[in-house]
């Protein structure tokens, strides 16, 4: 049970410390597109996997009275914000990849 614990912590920790350095890398466009970009990057992957879990996660789909799919209020609602903020990552990352080409 301890080395579970410590492992769910671990795992836990490390996504803390990767999504920290995303946002400072992001913010770090004021002086540094080329970092920006790496933030951008790691921002997209960020959100490419939490959307994975749209089609792994059980109970993300609700089927109405109506027969339409729809998202489920508890889960699938939830993920549905990182649709935007992927749309955002890769706007972000464009713009950085955009600012550190020479003109």
């Amino acid at each position: 049970m301890a080395l579970s614990a410590f492992w769910i912590q671990g795992v836990s920790n490390i996504l803390g410390v990767y999504e920290v350095a995303t946002g400072l890398l992001l913010l770090s466009r004021i002086v540094s597109p080329r970092l920006s970009s790496v933030g951008g990057v790691m921002s997209i992957i960020t959100y490419l996997a939490t959307l994975s879990f749209l089609f792994t996660t059980p109970g993300v789909g609700a089927q109405p009275a109506g027969g339409f799919p729809a998202l489920s209020a508890e889960i699938g609602q939830f993920l549905a914000k990182d649709m935007a903020l992927l749309a955002i990552s890769l706007f972000v990352t464009g713009e950085s990849l955009q600012a550190k080409r020479p003109d």
